[in-house]
């Protein structure tokens, strides 16, 4: 690294990281490459995993739900309007707390579920939904490009090549509650619906999810989903309006929900 810094400036190297690792399949432009997403994804699973205030279930007590939920991921990431389904491991942990309505996926496809928010959904196409918008952005890319414009190339460039590996970790935990902007939270939702309409689910399964939510909103606290996720208002019309769009089925699965929630910790 020392020897590199002799032959070229700052300036430059960003500008080469940009044209050479950063361009993903969109032709968009990310500072991150593809390998870059999968490290930042193992550390976010590291930091979560190591951290002892959260309680990851573990699979061999929970085979059941996790057979469940990973059968439901498995189904939504079969869509072919999924870029990186065979780049990014895609791996799903459910997360035991059940005051908190959430989920996320950090990059390279590491999805975290909590059961209160598995608990607070009525059927398994909202979930579905829900997973389907978190898959989104991974898939997209949403996370790494937020976080380029959060934390600036030249503290970006420190972290990966190496000057500063402590906050790195850091970083990881800021992930938890990354907020995006309005077009990532708008491609989410769309894609969404694009990757159920390759489903059995019903297609419009996340405005099941923030109908709930305006419905009992009036009368509670706004759920730690929306912490990181712009308000629900208007998003029901329109993810609605993306399914009649697509000519996809708005029909409900019908399939066991009641089962899956059973099968988590009381």
């Amino acid at each position: 690294m020392t020897k590199l810094k002799s032959f070229f400036s700052l300036p430059f190297l960003f500008s080469l990281l940009l044209f050479l690792g950063s361009c993903d399949k969109d032709g968009g432009i990310n500072f991150f490459s593809i390998n870059e997403d999968l490290k930042i994804g193992q550390q976010v699973a590291a930091e979560i995993e190591g951290d002892s205030s959260v309680i990851v279930l573990n699979e061999q007590d929970y085979d059941t739900a996790y057979a469940y939920i990973r059968r439901l991921t498995e189904k939504v990431l079969a869509s072919n309007d999924i870029r990186y389904r065979t780049e990014f491991p895609w791996q799903v942990k459910i997360i035991q707390d059940d005051e908190t309505l959430n989920a996320f996926c950090a990059p390279g496809g590491y999805i975290y579920v909590y059961t209160g928010l598995i608990k607070y959904l009525d059927t398994e196409d909202q979930l579905a939904g829900v997973m389907g918008h978190e898959i989104a952005h991974a898939d997209k890319r949403h996370v790494t490009d937020q976080m380029t414009k959060q934390y600036g190339y030249e503290t970006l460039f420190a972290i990966f090549f190496g000057e500063d590996q402590g906050q790195l970790a850091g970083i990881a935990k800021g992930l938890l509650t990354l907020k995006y902007g309005r077009d990532a939270e708008r491609e989410a939702d769309d894609f969404s619906v694009k990757y159920l309409c390759d489903t059995e689910y019903q297609s419009n399964g996340a405005a099941g999810f923030f109908q709930k939510i305006i419905n009992e909103g009036q009368s509670s606290s706004p759920p730690e989903f929306l912490s990181t996720h712009p308000n629900p208002d208007n998003r029901v019309e329109a993810i609605n309006n993306k399914a009649r769009e697509e000519g996809c089925s708005i029909q409900p699965s019908g399939n066991n929900y009641a089962a899956f929630k059973a099968s988590l910790p009381q």
